[in-house]
């Protein structure tokens, strides 16, 4: 069963959102005996993907900084190697950060669209405590192993 499958809740619209910020106290962690996905948990996971979001694009702008500060020229033969070191390090770590915004985005359009939360595979409910500990988590953690499983046979083919 795939997500389109299943009985998708209304979306939010904007000024349900903005509702569901005042009534989202700052100490709200979802629970299990509550209903899954309800407006409370979509806000808590909204919240918590453009904070993250945010912490992101601010490491990005101090990588732009240091690496324009680092593009001096150095004459010394090993300092320059470990300033070029250090250099691909940020960028790679940038580049890294950069499809994490992606996945973030991803998430939030799934939120908009009320496919947040399902596992794109089964169509089965992520359990809270993966998408907390990784709110871009689009599938469950059995049909993620399945999937990793799947990646390592064809690999070592």
């Amino acid at each position: 069963m795939t997500v389109s499958d299943k009985t998708i809740r209304p979306v939010l619209n904007r000024g349900e959102l903005m509702k569901a910020e005042n009534f989202l106290p700052d100490d709200y962690r979802p629970a299990e005996d509550e209903p899954f996905m309800n407006d409370r948990q979509l806000e808590y996971f909204r919240r918590k993907l453009l904070n993250w979001k945010t912490e992101l694009l601010d490491q990005s702008a101090e990588t732009l900084d240091n690496l324009g500060e680092s593009a001096r020229n150095v004459p010394d033969i090993a300092d320059r190697a470990s300033e070029e070191t250090d250099r691909a390090l940020e960028l790679r770590t940038r580049d890294r950060q950069r499809k994490l915004i992606g996945k973030i985005d991803a998430a939030l359009r799934r939120i908009d669209n009320g496919e947040y939360g399902y596992c794109e595979m089964s169509g089965e409910p992520i359990s809270l405590k993966r998408l907390d500990a990784r709110p871009i988590a689009i599938m469950t953690l059995e049909s993620q192993e399945r999937h990793e499983r799947r990646e390592r046979v064809h690999r070592d083919d």
